[in-house]
């Protein structure tokens, strides 16, 4: 099921996962939490003007988009932004997301453990390659994608981008800024780059909910500023292996510590990329258990497994099972943790920030429970790395 992305064009592969097709940046450089909140710092202010005839908002690739109202009907496109349309209170708006059986179940472990945060499945349409005539049949008020990368699906091409935007709803998205890829050519000129935080920012706007996304960036910031003050010596940072289970003896590999809004739970963390000298020729790398030996990473986490098929314990006990693979660090260690999705948006970062930072830094942060199923698990109180209670309040409108 999993196949690697063949360019920065935006191609996208049906995944195992998250769809996880975009290119990796191929700066190894460490980004750690201060650096991640400058960022947030230095925001582009987006522009929204109110009226008779509506609002606009702004951002790139699209410039001003213009809203009548706020929109009752949302295609979510990737799960980052079905999360970014939940926190902003506009859940019940989804009428479409990709890999719903995955992506929304993932997302519903991590909303059990927030007080009146809910999201139901139930009817939600596939939004992979839905096709023309599927945006005509949805029929909805904003198409949470960037027009760019919609431009590269299999079943759109430029003529029926456009057709879209004029004629249906308009488009609203960032997806280049997952690893910084290079978007097709059409859109290249000008294109910027966002963080998680800055995106969730102008989502939030579209749906007139600046107050919950200023609440929640102020949980987001509070929780940065814990990290980077309990991060140890970078020389005392351990190695870690992002990976993926591959068939037979192999795995795929992804940069820790790259640019963009995928890496967004692992790059504050500031660990050491045990693959940074890797080449890539795309946003994962496979290999085989001799270069996962020759890496020797002390801690590897594998995407996926926090929901769906793939199943951390199974994973686990093969490594432990297999001749090479036994002798890694973090296999004898039983260091091998389970991870959810890098395409995330605001709440599912709050979640996997804290998840990664307990499995990566226990002594600094509090010993991971472990993961064998289930709803993410419930942390006692003194050992939470942010507040349910804040975030709720802000998903609720309760602020």
């Amino acid at each position: 099921l999993l196949a690697g992305c063949s360019s920065d064009g935006g191609s996208e592969s049906t995944t195992s996962g998250d769809a996880d097709p975009s290119t990796a940046a191929p700066t190894t450089a460490t980004t750690t939490a201060g650096a991640e909140t400058d960022a947030e710092a230095e925001t582009t202010e987006a522009t929204e003007t109110t009226g008779d005839a509506g609002y606009s908002v702004t951002m790139s690739p699209m410039g001003e988009v213009q809203f009548p109202s706020v929109p009752q009907s949302v295609y979510a496109g990737q799960p980052n932004t079905a999360d970014m349309a939940i926190a902003a209170g506009k859940g019940d708006a989804i009428n479409s997301m990709y890999y719903p059986q995955y992506n929304g179940t993932l997302m519903k472990r991590f909303y059990e453990r927030l007080d009146g945060v809910s999201f139901d499945l139930d009817g939600l349409t596939d939004s992979w390659n839905v096709g023309k005539e599927g945006f005509y049949e949805l029929d909805s008020d904003v198409h949470l994608t960037d027009p760019a990368y919609a431009s590269t699906l299999e079943n759109l091409d430029e003529d029926d981008v456009e057709e879209i935007g004029t004629r249906i709803a308009p488009w609203f998205g960032n997806y280049y800024s997952g690893s910084h890829g290079a978007p097709p050519d059409p859109w290249a000129d000008g294109y910027e780059y966002y963080t998680l935080w800055e995106i969730f920012d102008r989502v939030a706007q579209v749906f007139d909910a600046g107050e919950r996304a200023d609440a929640l960036t102020e949980v987001h910031s509070s929780m940065l500023s814990t990290i980077e003050s309990k991060l140890p010596p970078e020389e005392e940072r351990p190695s870690v292996a992002l990976t993926f289970e591959g068939e037979g003896d192999t795995l795929w590999v992804y940069r820790l510590n790259a640019d963009g809004f995928l890496a967004a739970h692992t790059r504050p963390l500031g660990a050491t990329d045990a693959f940074a000298d890797l080449e890539f020729d795309g946003p994962q790398k496979q290999i085989d258990y001799e270069a996962l030996l020759e890496a020797d990473p002390d801690v590897i986490l594998v995407l996926f497994t926090l929901a769906g098929s793939y199943d951390i314990s199974e994973i686990r006990s093969g490594l432990e099972g297999n001749d090479v693979a036994s002798e890694v660090s973090a296999v004898k260690n039983d260091r091998v943790y389970a991870q959810g999705a890098r395409y995330q948006g605001p709440l599912m970062n709050l979640f996997q920030l804290e998840m990664t930072a307990k499995e990566i830094y226990p002594d600094q942060f509090g010993e991971w429970p472990g993961y064998e199923g289930g709803p993410y698990p419930d942390i006692p109180q003194e050992e939470r790395l942010f507040d349910r209670g804040a975030v709720s309040d802000a998903v609720n409108g309760n602020g």
